[in-house]
Formats: C-alpha cells, sequence, structure tokens
C-alpha cells in the first residue's frame, strides 16, 4: 500500500491545513479586519472552547496540548514586548517557549489517551508546572538592566530565532508529520498544523494583531480536531478504517437510478475466531476491508457490522460491476498473513508442573523442545469472501428491496460452496472451490 496516497493526504491535511491556510489568506489579503481586542476575545473563547470539548469528549492529549499553548502565551505576553534584544524577559521568554512547546508537543503526540484521572493528569501537571518555574526564573534573572545591549527594534517586524530553536521546530515537525502519516488521525495532525501557527505567532511576536491571530489558529485548530475526531468515530469504523453503517445509511439515501449494491460476507468468519482467537479475526477484518477499499469500477466500501460489508456502485449495472467483484474475490482469496500455529494458552500451567513430569518423560525433553519450536514457526493463512450483488429496476428501485436482492443471491453464494460471485437476476457458475478455513 502506498504511504501517500489520497486518503493519507487528506487525513494529514484536513482540517488543520486548511484552517492556516485559509487565515494566512485572510491576513495578506487584508480582509481581516478586526481590531486587538476582538481578536484576543476570539483567542480566548477557541481556548475555553477547545478546552471544553476536549474534557467532554475525553481527549486529554489536545486539551494538554491547549494548556501547553495557553501557558506559552501568557509568557510571551507577561515578560514584556521587547524581544528583539537578547538578554530581556521578553527575549528569554520567547526564546524559551520556541524550545519547550515542540518538545512538549512530540511528547503529547507519543502520549497514550488515558481520560482525565489523576494517575494520568498528575504527571503531566508537576512537569508542566516544572516548566512554568524554569521559565519564570530565567525572566526574572533577565528583569536586571542591560546597558551596553542595544534595546533597538529591528526595521524588520519578523523575530528571528536562534539556530536550535529552528532545529526544535524541524525535528518536532519532522517527527508529527510521520506520526500523522502512520495514524491518519485528526488528533496527530492537528498538533503538526498548530506547531505550524504557533511558530507564525512567535516570528510575529512584535507585532500583537498578527501574533494573536495565529495564537487563536493554533487553539481554533485544536479544537476543531475534536469535532473532526467525532466525525470519524460516528461514520467510520475504526478497526477497518471502512465508513460504516451509518455512512451507508446516508449514502443510500442520496442514490440515483441505475445503481448496484453489493454484499460481501467472510466466509468461516466464526471458525477464524474460535479457533485462532478475536486478534486473528481483527486481522482477518482488517485483510479482507485493505482489499475491498481498492474495489474497482467506482465501488465504495463499508463496513455494516460483524463481518458483513457492502459496496455501492452509484451510476452502475450488474453487468458493469460483476467482474469487478470476481476481480475483488480473487485479490482476496490470493491474500494471506501469518500466525503461529500453535496456542500456547491452551496448555494448561501450574507451577508443579516440571516435578510432575516422570523420569521418562524428562528423557524426551529435547523431543519436546523441537516439537515447541514447530509450534512457534508461523503458518500462512488465507481467506475467502461470498458476495451477493443486485442492481435497481425500474420496479425495484428502493434501495432497501435491493439490498434484499443482494442478501438473496449471498445466500445463493454460501449455499452453492462460498467463495464465488453471484447475482440476483441468474446464478453463476463457480470459479473457484471453496476453502474450508480459508
Amino acid at each position: 500500500m502506498q504511504m501517500w496516497n489520497r486518503t493519507t493526504l487528506k487525513a494529514v491535511a484536513m482540517p488543520g491545513g486548511l484552517v492556516l491556510a485559509g487565515v494566512v489568506v485572510l491576513l495578506y489579503t487584508g480582509w481581516l479586519t478586526l481590531a486587538l481586542p476582538a481578536l484576543s476575545f476570539l483567542y480566548y473563547c477557541a481556548l475555553l472552547g477547545g478546552m471544553l470539548l476536549a474534557w467532554r469528549f475525553h481527549s486529554s492529549r489536545t486539551f494538554f496540548a491547549l494548556l501547553v499553548l495557553f501557558l506559552a502565551e501568557q509568557a510571551v505576553g507577561l515578560s514584556g514586548s521587547d524581544y528583539a534584544s537578547p538578554g530581556t524577559p521578553g527575549w528569554t521568554a520567547l526564546h524559551a517557549v520556541a524550545v519547550l512547546v515542540p518538545l512538549n508537543f512530540i511528547l503529547i503526540a507519543l502520549m497514550h489517551e488515558r481520560g482525565f484521572t489523576i494517575a494520568s493528569t498528575a504527571p503531566v501537571g508537576l512537569f508542566l508546572f516544572v516548566q512554568c518555574m524554569i521559565v519564570a526564573v530565567l525572566c526574572r534573572a533577565a528583569e536586571a538592566p542591560t546597558p551596553l545591549v542595544s534595546r533597538a527594534h529591528p526595521a524588520n517586524p519578523a523575530i528571528s530565532l536562534p539556530g536550535y530553536a529552528l532545529l526544535t521546530f524541524v525535528a518536532a515537525g519532522a517527527c508529527l508529520l510521520v506520526r500523522s502519516v502512520m495514524t491518519r488521525k485528526p488528533a496527530d495532525s492537528s498538533l503538526l498544523w498548530s506547531l505550524a501557527a504557533f511558530f507564525l505567532a512567535l516570528r510575529t511576536a512584535d507585532t500583537p494583531r498578527l501574533s494573536i491571530v495565529y495564537f487563536a489558529t493554533t487553539a481554533c485548530i485544536l479544537a476543531v480536531s475534536i469535532i473532526e475526531n467525532s466525525y470519524l468515530l460516528a461514520y467510520h469504523d475504526e478497526l477497518t478504517t471502512l465508513p460504516s453503517r451509518r455512512a451507508f445509511n446516508d449514502a443510500l439515501l442520496r442514490l440515483q437510478e441505475p445503481y448496484s449494491i453489493a454484499v460481501v460476507d467472510i466466509d468461516h468468519f466464526k471458525r477464524f475466531n474460535d479457533t485462532y482467537g478475536h486478534e486473528t479475526g481483527d486481522q482477518v477484518l482488517r485483510l479482507v476491508a485493505s482489499n475491498l477499499a481498492r474495489v474497482t469500477g467506482g465501488g465504495q466500501a463499508y463496513r455494516c457490522g460483524g463481518e458483513e460489508f457492502s459496496i455501492l456502485f452509484p451510476g452502475k449495472t450488474t453487468a458493469d460491476v460483476v467482474d469487478h467483484l470476481e476481480q475483488l474475490r480473487m485479490a482476496i482469496e490470493t491474500s494471506e498473513f501469518r500466525m503461529r500455529s500453535g496456542d500456547r494458552r491452551q496448555v494448561p500451567r501450574g507451577p508443579d508442573r516440571r516435578n510432575e513430569l516422570t523420569p521418562r518423560a524428562r528423557t524426551r525433553k529435547g523431543h519436546a523442545i523441537r516439537q515447541l519450536a514447530q509450534d512457534k514457526a508461523p503458518t500462512a493463512l488465507s481467506v475467502t469472501v461470498s458476495i451477493g450483488v443486485a442492481t435497481s429496476t425500474k420496479g425495484n428501485s428502493y434501495p432497501d428491496r435491493v439490498q434484499q436482492a443482494a442478501d438473496k443471491a449471498l445466500y445463493r453464494a454460501k449455499a452453492n460452496g462460498r467463495n464465488r460471485v453471484e447475482t440476483a437476476s441468474a446464478p453463476r457458475r463457480s470459479r473457484t472451490k471453496a476453502a474450508g478455513i480459508a
């Protein structure tokens, strides 16, 4: 599977990249004309709104990211306005948060979501408190007058960050980008784009209006990621990443004739779970879903529950899609994954098992070890699916009726030996024999 496909790019860029790009366009076209007090009000609204959403949806990582943003903004804002003169409190605070915030974002990205329990939040809160004390001490030490240092502001309003701060931002951005590509979750991509907005906020610290706009953008990106994540949980299956039944039902309402519905069911899926456990069953579901996501012919796959999937083909008839479904069936049949053939959990364990061995049994210890090594050898397993497909007609245009016809075709495919495609119009000859646990 290609790493940089359309789905991955969309997951990384949306919605944080779109929000940041929109704000930049508004700023440089002059369309954003709000005064500084209004922008500050919007910033605190986005910050508090994001924290409330994070608390309500038990998103501790986003909550801590917003808290880090608030502490950084307060450190920069309360330390003074002289950010360009070395040795001043403003300069010290700006350089301190330029290093600490990227590092904190990396740690937040690597955290596991554990909600808001005392055991999980107390260490993080203590860690942030120690950082605040360090920044406060550094700024306090920089309050002594330094007459030899020039206090004049540069002609260029952009603040120049030191090389080590830029290196920290680049390293953090690269780590967050890799994690966003790997997970394709809004919470991870929002950390990447909010870090970019925070960088722009520091670069424009000498222009309060621009800086507060970018601080507000950072808070908005983090808050919007919670809404986006809630949408994905509602309309996408978390295990297979395919659209869920709710998305399938919504898509049915938008269908126009002609269209086809294919129902896909994994053969002997219950036997997989009973024999190898639910972990292997989840692996089977992901294997089938990855093939369904690449179905050709203009189809869109959905997971409708358990081991059952559906594929919608808008504007297609059975004759248009049956060959694509046959290719899908063969692609799934030829896919395989490896697992351990033996499950040592089935072997009874006890504290005195070694003592219970007879002398004769101990002499066969070498044979037992070799047998155990053979049990650990990975076994290749394959999986097959049965598919039923139906097309809307003038007398059968309702989606629920078309789906019922596809279900009947699926039952006929299973009755005729599984691992085959059946249409609602006429039975098809089997091209392959069904595999047992395949």
